[in-house]
């Protein structure tokens, strides 16, 4: 009896509780929407894959990335809420999801570099988004082919592809953003989806502020979709959530006293200011030369079809009264392109699910109308005939663009370049030595086991006080500057890294064009003095390599004996190798290229030789200034390598 008053009762056919019961409600969920899951699941596999393919190396790594991955490392392994002074130049809400997921997969421990990490994170973000995608359709009426063509079309674009790749607030915001509208279509007009639509829309602009731009679109579909005697309670309810979410931000600024502006103190006041009117105008779309005109081509490179088709759905969009809202949202978004100001590259990212499902959704209903109304004569027909003909076109044009650019986003290293520098940094520039970087290689730089302080992020050499005050010499205490676009770029604002690249020589460059970085050797007496220096020594490299050349003893081929003669080959190399001749016949086999030093101009710091051991005894035995870094063998043959950087 006992038993029996201790066991909850049970209606008939209802589902138990417990894990048994959660198992019973997901197979019977999965039953009802089995058709959806059909058609749903090979579309997130293909989004995955085309993703996942060469995520690792293109597109090329780039500063914002390194800054959004360096503050999620900040947060997972340093505690801080920035690898530098937080500014509140963002929400950290993005980046400490980013630092959750490298969390919870080891990612930083696992991933080739720490962007990589980061960009598993988009990886889940864009698979995410593209199922809410699929949802969020369905709840607008989009039919099955309708929904899942909007997130095919998201997938394979490769304007989507590489920009949902690469490292982004905007990625992490994006599902966010869909989970609110699919909230806010709730068919059971739910008081708790409305709540829940207006808590996730709060968590959207929490990780990235441009966001708040979908508000009047969410406001509008909330109005519209619920019902007319809660309408009111249900908005007031979503709006409060939304806003008390938002204050815990202010909070987070008031109690660590950096709320106003104030001397020698960051705030949000201030990163407020700078975000809204402190950054310099893109100009105007319609001015060739402007920043925004160049960002909106960089676009269209990448993919001209899903842009244009978007524009052109988002005002027909207007006219379906079923896909207003988003139409509504989409039109403004782009008015606000062409408002004067700062248009950021990443913008696009929130345009891409909005524009994918009006192209989709208008093309679905126009055939829908078509078919219901029978006549081949009709409006609807017309309209069908027309936008399924413009879907055609635009499928023929965009199949062999994206299979083009999809293919180089597989296959194509654009990365080399970055990793080639930072390798090469890590291997020969010694540990105790400063450097300027892109914030791409940050956290690499700073994993080998260098010291935080020694790995100094370009964009703070002149804006974070605390750097500063670590080189008061400025530009003079910094030993090395990896100069990449960005940091490129960036120079004429910035006197430090204007006056290091100007007194620099350079040691290795990898890439060309605007891809290139160059890893150069900052001297703190000065480019003139420097000059004069290597003037002379090339001048005596040359003097001395001709000796060698007219030794007896030693055996070159021509383009060796070229290279000692023309000064290229390094002193210490070469005074080793006139020390093994006085001892005994040298065969010199070759002085082979360090990878990126050749472009640099640099003097060959190895030597190929033939002698097996006694040769290999011989280097291996040198101390002091004319000792090797490495002397490795492969049967007779002996390769001789000196530092990048001569001892002090």
């Amino acid at each position: 009896m006992t038993a029996l008053l201790d066991r909850p009762a049970m209606t008939p056919g209802a589902t138990p509780a417990g894990p048994d019961g959660a198992l019973r409600r997901l197979a019977g969920w999965a039953r009802r929407h089995r058709t959806s899951l059909l058609v749903l699941t090979p579309l997130l596999l293909v989004t995955g894959v085309v993703r996942f393919v060469g995520m690792v190396t293109a597109p090329q790594r780039i500063d914002d990335e390194g800054t959004y991955v360096a503050q999620a490392y900040a947060v997972d392994k340093l505690g801080s809420l920035a690898h530098y002074t937080y500014w509140y130049d963002h929400p950290p809400l993005g980046w400490i999801q980013i630092a959750g997921y490298t969390w919870l997969t080891d990612a930083f421990n696992r991933a080739p570099n720490a962007v990589a990490a980061g960009r598993e994170a988009m990886l889940v973000a864009a698979v995410a988004s593209a199922g809410l995608l699929y949802v969020l359709a369905r709840r607008l009426g989009v039919s099955r082919w309708g929904s899942g063509a909007a997130v095919l079309i998201m997938g394979l674009s490769p304007l989507a592809v590489q920009f949902q790749r690469t490292v982004y607030l905007d990625n992490v915001a994006t599902p966010w953003a869909l989970a609110a509208f699919v909230l806010a279509l709730s068919p059971r007009n739910r008081l708790a989806a409305t709540a829940g639509a207006g808590l996730a829309f709060a968590i959207a602009v929490l990780s990235k502020e441009t966001y708040l731009l979908l508000l009047p679109a969410l406001v509008y579909l909330v109005l519209r979709h619920s019902a007319a005697s809660t309408r009111r309670y249900a908005l007031t309810v979503a709006g409060t959530l939304f806003v008390l979410a938002g204050a815990g931000y202010g909070l987070l600024a008031l109690v660590k006293g950096e709320l106003l502006p104030g001397p020698n103190r960051v705030s949000l006041v201030g990163g407020l200011e700078f975000q809204l009117g402190g950054r310099q105008s893109s100009g105007s779309l319609f001015d060739p030369s402007s920043l925004s005109r160049r960002t909106l081509d960089t676009w269209l490179q990448l993919d001209t079809v899903l842009p244009v088709a978007s524009v052109l759905a988002a005002v027909t969009g207007l006219f379906v009264r079923r896909l207003r809202p988003i139409a509504v949202g989409m039109v403004f978004l782009l008015l606000m392109m062409l408002r004067p100001g700062y248009l950021p590259v990443p913008y696009v990212i929130a345009l891409l699910p909005f524009g994918a499902l009006l192209v989709a959704g208008v093309v679905d209903a126009a055939v829908r109308a078509a078919l219901r109304t029978g006549r081949w004569r009709s409006l609807a027909a017309v309209t069908a005939t027309v936008a399924v003909l413009l879907g055609g076109a635009g499928v023929a044009t965009a199949a062999p663009a994206w299979t083009g650019q999809l293919r180089g986003l597989a296959l194509a290293n654009l990365d080399a370049p970055v990793a080639q520098g930072e390798a090469w940094a890590t291997a020969n520039i010694p540990k105790g030595q400063r450097m300027l970087v892109d914030d791409a290689m940050w956290v690499d730089l700073v994993r080998s086991g260098r010291d935080r302080n020694n790995i100094v992020w370009f964009y703070k050499a002149d804006t974070d006080s605390a750097v500063i005050d670590m080189a008061p010499n400025g530009w003079r205490d910094y030993g090395w500057v990896i100069t990449t676009e960005s940091m490129r770029r960036s120079a004429d604002g910035s006197p430090t890294i204007a006056q290091a690249i100007a007194n620099s020589t350079l040691a290795a460059s990898f890439g060309q064009g605007n891809t290139r970085v160059e890893v150069r050797q900052v001297h703190p007496e000065g480019i003139d003095a420097v000059n004069a220096t290597n003037g002379a020594a090339a001048s005596a490299r040359s003097q001395g390599g001709a000796q060698l050349a007219g030794n007896p003893a030693i055996a070159a081929d021509t383009a060796t004996a070229d290279l000692l003669t023309g000064g290229r080959v390094d002193s210490r190399a070469m005074a080793g190798l006139a020390a093994l001749a006085a001892q005994q016949p040298v065969t010199l086999l070759g002085a082979p290229a360090v990878d990126g030093e050749d472009a640099a101009g640099t003097p060959r710091r190895q030597l190929l030789l033939s002698g097996g051991a006694p040769v290999q005894q011989f280097f291996a035995t040198q101390t002091g200034a004319l000792a090797p870094t490495e002397v490795t063998t492969s049967g007779d043959d002996v390769l001789v390598t000196y530092s990048a950087v001569a001892p002090t």
